[in-house]
């Protein structure tokens, strides 16, 4: 049985294969590429701190493939040593081991599905990974040192995507992947359970995916931006398994008992789907939805108007200026927000407290800390292409539109192995205050 085709070199890319040609075909015109969609992982505003390198970057682009890589499902059955059975052994044969005991297990083995593209994402920089993907260190989204994190609790192998390639909008998500032996296993220990003949189970800390509150709500203006409540809610996100299934959350994170079995929801990713991978959040993106998005170019541009009108500090008398580009500093034009009420104001000693963090603003006299302003970069994160300056978040600072503001404020995401909470997309600091973010008042 033919091997997949899977990506062997960190420099390469489902795009760059897209372009890989022979001679013959110079004069023909190449075939426009076909877009699944983007995988963003929140915490990065436009790309790591250090910068994208190969197949470790702060977002992945699916593009349709030049060969059908997928898999699937097509025999079962009983073995007593799985690590010797021949699907096991044979590297060329996808397979995965469910172990039910010392002496037991049930091995499921995969065929080439040639009306599907497979796309992996995990921790492991071994080939069959398409996207390298480590753990999200708060504030450190836009510092240029690499996240450092002493345990990982994102799975090497964390999951696979199967995108339709006869109907791009189909992408479903799966837990686990294939490593390069083309083997999954699920231990003794693993959460598995078999139904009508069928064998299934759940990674250790699992893959929590959470559809948006419906599918147009990104970029409607009447759909819901987020829970229907004012506070934001947990209760959306669930569990897929590693056949594809929905449940209802453990009650942890790695508990052995599974959660109920949701039958009205589905494993096919919506724009704006989150995929939680314990340890980093990623944000799904349908290429249809991205076209509504407003891009890098347009939010740079913005930012410019709002320079345009030439902000003044009102103590300083001198001018503010927001960076153009994300970790731009000029300190002498650096626009400051005082969190507790929103004046604008530029960098100076005036209202300062002795040894405290807050400072008393010159404008309405509350006291509050401060924070730099920066532009959130990230065209992915937005949900309208509405003018990006009169919100931002608390505490980081991080400007945008005011729909794209209070839809994040809404959301609450994994925090942890239990917990939830909410944070800025483009940096990952968790939020402050009630409702998480502040109304810029500019002089």
């Amino acid at each position: 049985m033919p091997k997949p085709k899977h990506i062997s070199d960190g420099s390469q890319s489902p795009l760059l294969e897209e372009h890989h040609h022979n001679n013959s075909s110079h004069d023909k015109p190449k075939p426009p590429l076909v877009k699944y969609g983007e995988l963003v992982i929140l915490g990065y505003n436009g790309s790591l701190p250090p910068g994208d390198r190969g197949r470790r970057r702060s977002k992945f682009v699916l593009y349709k493939r030049a060969t059908a890589n997928g898999v699937k499902r097509s025999k079962h059955y009983v073995v007593k040593t799985p690590h010797s059975s021949q699907a096991i052994l044979d590297s060329n044969q996808h397979s995965i081991s469910y172990t039910l005991s010392r002496t037991q297990a049930i091995i499921v083995e995969y065929m080439p599905d040639e009306n599907t593209d497979m796309f992996q994402i995990g921790r492991s920089s071994e080939s069959p990974i398409d996207f390298v993907v480590m753990d999200t260190v708060p504030g450190l989204g836009e510092k240029g040192s690499e996240n450092k994190v002493l345990a990982s609790t994102i799975s090497r192998f964390a999951c696979r995507i199967l995108a339709d390639r006869a109907n791009p909008h189909i992408v479903r998500i799966y837990a686990a992947g294939f490593d390069s032996s083309c083997n999954i296993f699920l231990g003794e220990k693993a959460t598995k359970w078999q139904d009508s003949g069928e064998i299934d189970g759940l990674t250790t800390n699992g893959v929590l995916i959470m559809h948006p509150a419906s599918p147009s709500s990104l970029h409607s203006q009447n759909a819901p931006l987020g829970p229907a409540s004012d506070q934001p809610v947990a209760h959306d996100w669930n569990e897929v398994s590693v056949g594809g299934g929905i449940f209802k959350l453990r009650e942890s994170r790695s508990a052995q008992q599974k959660g109920e079995a949701k039958t009205n929801v589905t494993n096919v990713l919506q724009d704006g789907t989150l995929i939680d991978l314990c340890g980093a959040t990623l944000l799904w993106r349908s290429a249809e939805g991205l076209a509504k998005s407003p891009t890098k170019d347009y939010l740079e541009e913005l930012v410019d108007k709002v320079n345009a009108g030439r902000p003044v500090c009102p103590v300083g008398l001198n001018t503010l200026v927001i960076p153009r580009k994300s970790g731009l500093d000029n300190e002498k034009q650096q626009p400051y927000v005082y969190l507790n009420c929103g004046h604008v104001q530029g960098h100076h000693s005036w209202g300062q407290e002795k040894d405290s963090n807050e400072r008393c603003c010159p404008m309405c006299l509350k006291r509050g800390r401060v924070a730099k302003l920066s532009m959130g970069l990230e065209p992915a994160f937005y949900v309208d292409s509405g003018p990006p300056t009169l919100f931002a978040f608390n505490p980081c600072g991080h400007m945008a539109t005011e729909k794209t503001v209070k839809y994040w404020t809404s959301v609450l995401i994994p925090h942890g192995t239990n917990g939830f909470n909410i944070f800025c997309p483009f940096c990952a600091t968790l939020l402050e205050g009630y409702p998480g973010y502040i109304r810029l008042i500019f002089n």
